[in-house]
C-alpha cells in the first residue's frame, strides 16, 4: 500500500461533510491563526476523508479545521475556487474513528464527552480493550478513566472483576 498523500484529488466543498465522532476542539484564535496561515502559505496538507460511494461524498477523517476555514473564509474558497485537497483512506468506520483519535492526539485537545461517546461506539462495535489502546494510542489507565468518567457500566462489559469485597 502506498501512502494517500501521492494521490491529492482537489474536491468540491460541497462533496465534502464533517464527521459524527470528531472530539478535537480548536479555540477561536487558533481558528483564525488556521485561517491566517492557510492564507499566507496555501494549504499544506490534504484534508483526510473516506469516500462514499452510494452518497458521492467525501466524510473527513482529518482536517475538518481546515474544511472549517474553506467554508468561512470567503477570500479563502475564492482563491481556492472552493476546491479542498483531499486524500482518501478505505477503512471501515472502527478504524476511521481511531485514524482520526491518532490524528487528533498528535496535535490537538480532545472533548472528554465526545472521547467516552467514542469510546462506548467502539466497544458497542465490538472492539476490545487492547484494540482501542492499539488503535488510539491509549495506556490502559487513560482507558480505564475514560469509562469511569463515562458511568456507562457497559463499557466494563469485558473486564473480570476480582471477589474480594465479598
Amino acid at each position: 500500500m502506498s501512502s494517500p498523500v501521492y494521490n491529492v484529488k482537489a474536491v468540491p466543498v460541497e462533496k465534502i461533510r464533517a464527521n459524527a465522532y470528531n472530539p478535537n476542539a480548536v479555540a477561536p484564535p487558533e481558528m483564525k491563526l488556521l485561517e491566517l496561515s492557510i492564507w499566507e502559505d496555501g494549504f499544506t496538507m490534504p484534508v483526510v476523508c473516506y469516500y462514499l460511494p452510494d452518497e458521492d461524498v467525501y466524510e473527513i477523517v482529518d482536517g475538518y479545521h481546515r474544511y472549517t476555514v474553506l467554508q468561512t473564509s470567503k477570500r479563502i474558497r475564492e482563491r481556492e475556487r472552493g476546491l479542498l485537497p483531499v486524500v482518501v483512506i478505505d477503512k471501515d468506520v472502527s478504524n476511521r474513528m481511531a485514524s482520526t483519535i491518532r490524528h487528533n492526539r498528535a496535535r490537538g485537545t480532545h472533548d472528554i464527552d465526545l472521547m467516552v461517546n467514542i469510546i462506548a461506539e467502539l466497544k458497542d462495535a465490538g472492539m476490545s480493550d487492547e484494540w482501542i489502546m492499539r488503535h488510539i494510542g491509549m495506556d490502559a489507565d487513560e482507558l480505564l478513566r475514560l469509562k469511569q468518567v463515562s458511568g456507562l457500566a457497559r463499557l466494563f462489559a469485558d473486564q473480570t472483576f476480582s471477589k474480594s469485597w465479598e
